[in-house]
């Protein structure tokens, strides 16, 4: 059972997510909070695995209470729901420690689908996103094409090679094809690769791709 906490200052929207994903077999809401403040104290007594995050709330915003869970230690994944497609909103997340981004104007299914991944242990980038990760930081950050990169001494080529399939936005399934492995030693190249760089996830390895350049 994959635990959520949803947390909005919208009472309405946080009724409809509880609504469909508490439909969802596998899937349980287990609180709500109402801003940012009350979703660390919630997070850390309720012990969520996936907390779904609006980015503009009162008291403390989505952003805020998101690189404070991750400093606190919070293991759980972030959600970061919002209506507003910028560019500032989706970095932000992204370097706070956010491990999916997705819009309010989503189909349901896409929520759903959202909080089953997250809740698996894997992170939510999806193609487009990494196109905008990939445009912010090419050129100015040396990504793309292996450019001024540096290969990482701690990892083995092969990590090197999953972790450049990894930011093309790749599932396991998909790089495991791509290196002829099975998708359990794609998941132990994954653990290793975040373990050696010290990365909380797939999102911060794909960012810690194209800053250093080794993004293919």
């Amino acid at each position: 059972m994959t635990r959520v906490l949803l947390v909005d200052d919208q009472m309405l929207i946080r009724a409809g997510f509880r609504t469909i994903l508490d439909s969802e077999p596998g899937l349980e809401v287990v609180g709500e909070a109402a801003n940012g403040a009350e979703a660390l104290e919630r997070a850390m007594r309720l012990e969520p695995d996936v907390i779904c995050m609006d980015v503009q709330m009162p008291v403390m915003d989505g952003i805020a209470a998101t690189r404070e869970l991750v400093a606190r230690g919070c293991r759980a994944a972030v959600l970061i729901l919002t209506t507003f497609d910028r560019d500032d909103f989706l970095f932000e997340t992204l370097d706070a420690g956010a491990s999916g981004f997705l819009l309010k104007t989503a189909e349901a299914e896409k929520l759903i689908e959202a909080v089953q991944v997250l809740g698996r242990g894997d992170a939510l980038l999806m193609p487009e996103v990494t196109r905008r990760v990939l445009t912010r930081y090419a050129g100015t950050q040396g990504a793309g094409a292996g450019r001024g990169a540096q290969t990482p001494s701690e990892l083995t080529q092969r990590e090197v090679d999953t972790l450049r399939c990894l930011a093309r936005g790749m599932t396991n399934a998909e790089i495991a094809a791509e290196l002829y492995v099975s998708t359990e030693t794609v998941k132990t190249h994954v653990s290793n690769i975040l373990a050696k760089l010290g990365l909380r996830d797939r999102v911060a390895a794909v960012i810690w791709a194209f800053k250093h350049g080794i993004a293919a």
